[in-house]
């Protein structure tokens, strides 16, 4: 993760059921789960 990367506190991972894994990366644009590894796109391009 960057220096830019965010520990999303209190969320769950969706695919992992583990609460407090879920990282943003501002600079990539992602949301990340440091448990199971899995992605997501988050900004202008994923519709939020």
């Amino acid at each position: 993760m960057t220096p830019t990367a965010f520990l999303l506190d209190g969320l769950t991972c969706a695919c992992c059921h583990t609460e407090n894994t879920l990282w943003l990366d501002l600079d990539a644009g992602i949301v990340e789960c440091r448990e199971c590894g899995q992605s997501a796109t988050v900004g202008p391009r994923s519709g939020l």
